[in-house]
């Protein structure tokens, strides 16, 4: 799949702040007034502006409203359903801490269940898609879940909570790409199944079906070399596990802290980058790229 930045801004930052709205709404951190108005802003500007993003890689943005009256077969319209819900619940929740020092405990494990839930419809628009076998797997909603609570935790100053969730995000990212390097392979599509002529004898590319190129090929072909491909794995999970880990068990400080933070955010941008570039969709057997 093309790596489109708006996409990779949006799964990365709406990852996020809806992880941080997670943790804010079991009660972590327990703050309230001016204190709890800044975790609530921070959470509501990446969780809003990666909603916002990802309009910008749709073909009509004005009929971005249309997405709501799928939901009983998109994936797409229950992610808007969730995140509305979300953000809506997550809003009052939040007006009760920040304005009269309450915490309406009920309102805001239901919050933090459709924050959660949220993130989930988001991976499934990946994970049931069939023609990604990398993507069709229940990795991807544990890779995007594992990632959005670490995030969470990071966001929220959860130091102990954050380690044990940045360790296992990072393995699970691991067993992600080890387990996706190899589903096209297994998924027992090739250039056969992908034209139909496999009950004829065998099948090879003559030519390229186009002199030039079109909307498949920048859509849903793109190739990386897997020397580079096996370095942005390895920054990637320095950045996103390693070096927050490490920066939290050092004696705690602001700065450190929010060198783990960014650190945290460049690793999961790597990692969605890869995500998305290494997708391998089935119709580049078609044009012979796979």
């Amino acid at each position: 799949m093309h790596p489109a930045p708006s996409v990779i801004f949006f799964s990365t930052f709406s990852g996020l702040g809806f992880g941080l709205l997670v943790f804010l709404g079991l009660g972590m951190p327990g703050s309230t007034g001016f204190s709890a108005f800044a975790f609530f802003t921070i959470a509501y500007l990446l969780a809003v502006g990666g909603l916002i993003s990802s309009t910008f890689h749709l073909g009509h943005p004005e009929r971005a409203l249309k997405a709501f009256t799928q939901w009983r077969t998109s994936w797409l319209s229950r992610e808007a359903w969730c995140a509305v819900a979300a953000l809506v619940i997550m809003g009052i929740y939040g007006a009760g801490l920040v304005f009269f020092g309450q915490r309406w405990t009920l309102l805001g494990f239901l919050g933090a269940a459709a924050s959660l839930g949220t993130v989930f419809t988001t991976s499934m628009i990946y994970g049931q898609l069939k023609t990604v076998p990398r993507w069709h797997s229940a990795y991807t909603p544990a890779n995007f879940i594992s990632l959005c609570l670490a995030g969470g935790a990071l966001l929220s100053g959860q130091v102990i909570p954050a380690v044990v969730l940045l360790a296992i995000a990072g393995s699970i990212q691991v067993v992600t790409w080890f387990k996706g390097d190899s589903a096209l392979a297994n998924s027992g599509t090739d250039m056969a199944t992908a034209t139909g002529l496999g009950n004829i004898g065998s099948v090879r590319a003559f030519e390229p079906p186009h002199t030039g190129t079109n909307y498949l090929l920048r859509e849903f072909v793109y190739v990386i070399g897997r020397k580079h491909g096996q370095k942005l794995r390895i920054i990637a999970i320095l950045l996103m596990s390693v070096l927050p880990v490490i920066f939290l068990l050092v004696p705690f400080n602001h700065w450190i802290a929010l060198l783990a933070v960014i650190s945290h955010i460049a690793g999961v941008l790597t990692a969605r980058w890869l995500f998305f570039a290494q997708a391998e969709h089935v119709v580049g057997l078609y044009y012979g790229k796979r």
